[in-house]
């Protein structure tokens, strides 16, 4: 980040930290203002050679002690997952994670934090400074980052992969090291403070998206106990999305093969790994529905009653898409076709329903209908789900706008994707921004809703205002800014009428299985 060389140098002395024990060795990190860090710890094998594209397989013991004081390099990607930042180390040998605990580690007492960073399954790194987990470890929790495969490394399905799988299935890499890693966790993390019994998992975007496949999948049952999802989710029908079939994935995958010169499986093992992100790759850098990890999708899996019945935190933030579109481009002539351009032939009811006559309005009304497309409609209806089903969930919407620096390419970003993570990591002193004692008084209450989320399963705590649990007649959510306060979502009347254009798409009202 912008100001990682201040914080370097003005971070305090390092000292080693006590060894732990873990299934596969031991390790031994370092020790900063009483909060012990273990770096590049390794939770499966490196996927190389015969691995690429099998699920994750045991590390292999190590003989003495381990250093585990650096980060490990990133999963093997194009670009990095946030504007403005360097460029991460990259390796095709990236299976590893992170931990943060006190030193003094009370053994398994502590709650545990599973971080799933996001970057549009493409990208992202957990050596960024934004995720370090010392701050939310002061709080009393042990945080563990986790890295997965990436890309077509992460998600390339193939018939021949298929065939060779005795789960009749291929894809989902990338989901499978998760299950490994929160594996890992269950195993080791009382080695660390941690109990293994009150795990909650965390991501944001892709990571959120994660965190309800998670949820959906059998594979993950029984492996953590809480679940909060940051502007993501994977609800919306698979009609508008038919490439998360396997049958349709597997096709792609032949095409993207053949655009990196290869014709089959073998030839691709073949292939280095640099190679493997060019072609075609986009086209299989996604999730698939498929037998073994994800055998329904997890609208299809919370209806069915399938899911991990555990407590669920989720939410958006109110200007998603500044960080993610060039909305100067915007114009209301274009407006209809740009967005169809962009997602495909949607319903006029689902445009329609934002208002853009002029340029100024149709900027707006970009900003509204990509929020309510990408995010927010996920994650409510995630809630209404989880509300159907019984246990707690609980619902915000972040409209602080952080002071990005002006001149800077964020500069006209304001509350948008990402912008919740340096409150949440309460990390706002890894920015020399013109952070105000607002920004502050929030960042230590959405840090304390987290992290009492994680010890508890329900996000209140002395000196913060009260979080209503949701509840589907109501919709009550928290909206985070210089105020705090509950109420309902500003976008519920356009969440509606998503609601009546994909209750036709499924061919069922919202919350049913269509008839078979």
């Amino acid at each position: 980040m912008a100001a990682l060389a201040a914080i370097l140098t003005a971070a305090p002395i390092l000292a080693l930290a006590a060894t732990v024990s873990t299934d596969t060795g031991r390790l031994r990190g370092s020790t900063a203002n009483g909060i012990a860090a273990y770096e590049g710890v390794p939770y499966a094998a490196p996927p190389l050679g015969l691995l690429r594209w099998r699920e994750p397989q045991p590390v292999q013991r190590w003989k003495g002690i381990r250093d585990a004081t650096a980060f490990a390099p990133a999963c093997l990607q194009l670009g990095v997952s946030m504007a403005g930042e360097p460029d991460p180390r990259t390796d095709e040998d990236c299976l590893y994670l992170n931990v943060w605990a006190s030193a003094k580690r009370p053994r398994g007492q502590s709650p545990v934090m599973v971080f799933i960073p996001g970057g549009g399954y493409a990208n992202g790194a957990t050596s960024l400074p934004l995720y370090w987990g010392d701050r939310l470890a002061r709080r009393g929790v042990v945080v563990v980052t986790v890295a997965y495969r990436l890309g077509a490394l992460g998600y390339l399905a193939h018939p021949e992969l298929t065939a060779e799988s005795p789960h009749h299935s291929s894809g989902n890499y990338g989901l499978l090291d998760q299950i490994a890693a929160l594996a890992w966790v269950k195993r080791n993390i009382a080695a660390f403070g941690g109990d293994p019994g009150r795990v909650t998992i965390f991501g944001q975007s892709a990571g959120a998206m994660s965190v309800s496949m998670l949820m959906a999948s059998p594979l993950a049952q029984g492996l953590f106990q809480g679940a909060i999802g940051e502007s993501g989710g994977l609800f919306e029908p698979l009609q508008l999305a038919p490439s998360y079939s396997l049958s349709v994935a597997e096709r792609d995958g032949v095409s993207y093969a053949k655009s990196v010169g290869a014709s089959s499986v073998a030839e691709l093992r073949r292939l280095p790994g640099a190679a493997l992100l060019h072609g075609e790759a986009g086209k299989v850098t996604h999730p698939v529905v498929e037998p073994y990890a994800l055998p329904l999708s997890p609208y299809d899996a919370f209806v069915a009653g399938k899911q991990a019945r555990v407590p669920v935190l989720v939410g958006w933030n109110a200007e998603e898409p500044r960080s993610l579109t060039d909305l100067g481009s915007v114009r209301a002539a274009t407006f209809t076709q740009d967005i169809r351009k962009a997602f495909g032939p949607l319903p006029s009811a689902m445009i329609d329903a934002y208002p853009h006559a002029d340029d100024a309005q149709a900027v707006q009304a970009r900003t509204g209908f990509e929020r309510d497309l990408r995010f927010a409609w996920d994650d409510w209806t995630w809630a209404r789900l989880q509300a159907r089903a019984g246990p707690p969930a609980y619902v915000y919407r972040f409209e602080r706008r952080p002071p990005f620096p002006a001149g800077s390419v964020r500069a006209d970003w304001g509350a948008s994707h990402f912008a919740e993570l340096w409150y949440v990591f309460d990390h706002l002193d890894q920015e020399t921004w013109t952070w105000t004692s607002a920004d502050r008084k929030l960042a230590d209450a959405m840090a304390g809703y987290w992290v009492d989320f994680a010890k508890r399963g329900d996000p209140n705590g002395p000196g913060r205002p009260a979080w209503p649990r949701f509840k589907a007649d109501d919709g009550a959510i928290l909206r985070l800014n210089d105020l705090i306060a509950a109420g309902p979502p500003p976008e519920l009347a356009t969440l509606k009428i998503f609601d009546g254009v994909y209750a036709q798409l499924r061919g069922a009202p919202f919350g049913t299985a269509k008839a078979p």
